[in-house]
């Protein structure tokens, strides 16, 4: 199997490359993870993954300033339906428009839009939950997909690592697969045809994480 993890000088690569190959070697899969923003190498992928850390429109236009990159992109997730998982901001660019900075156009492959942050902490004290979210935190599954398969969810559940001020607010019901709770629902992993997102992130979400991994290299859509 090969992997396109996408470089484009936003993102834990580092950190998602390893977990990726623990991820192949869970499932008894020979592959590897090729690093890079190559549109010949992304055409050449089975799986391609997007992460992103920073700010919506930083990591657009630093996606947009590789020449090819976005109509590789494209034409391998979208025309021949290769399995796509984006990662932090990089599932945020998925959405139509992201509010931080200003509104900048994302991919347009969910429909929605990136909002920040508005978390009222429960019970008695009237206060701002801190933004950035930051932590540990539980997902309830809002629908049934195939990387959610074997994952323990649920207030008893596994928990995922989050690190962000926005989330993705599908505008179709059926594109959110899993919230997380912080003062209110939160956007934690969204899903429609060949594409993923998670806003956690799973390279430093221990179990919950590589299996989610796991699960994603065995999707066969």
């Amino acid at each position: 199997m090969r992997i396109a993890l996408i470089d484009y000088g936003a993102g834990n690569l580092h950190s998602a490359g390893k977990a990726l190959m623990r991820a192949l070697d869970e499932i008894g899969v020979t592959g590897h993870v090729v690093l890079g923003a190559d549109p010949d190498e992304v055409a050449r992928a089975d799986r391609i993954v997007l992460p992103g850390d920073g700010a919506f429109r930083d990591c657009r236009d630093h996606l947009a300033a590789i020449d090819g990159l976005e109509e590789a992109l494209h034409a391998q997730v979208r025309v021949r339906g290769r399995p796509f998982l984006g990662i932090c901001v990089g599932m945020q660019l998925l959405a139509d428009l992201g509010e931080e900075r200003g509104e900048t156009a994302g991919l347009g492959w969910i429909p929605g839009r990136v909002v920040a942050l508005d978390p009222q902490s429960p019970g008695l004290v009237s206060r701002h939950l801190k933004v950035p979210h930051m932590g540990w935190n539980t997902l309830e599954a809002r629908r049934a997909h195939p990387v959610l398969d074997g994952l323990t969810l649920g207030p008893a559940g596994l928990h995922a690592y989050f690190l962000h001020s926005f989330h993705l607010l599908p505008a179709h019901a059926t594109d959110l697969l899993a919230t997380a709770d912080y003062g209110g629902p939160v956007s934690a992993i969204v899903g429609r045809d060949t594409i993923v997102g998670t806003q956690f992130h799973p390279e430093k979400s221990q179990r919950l994480g590589l299996k989610l991994l796991a699960n994603f290299l065995k999707w066969a859509p």
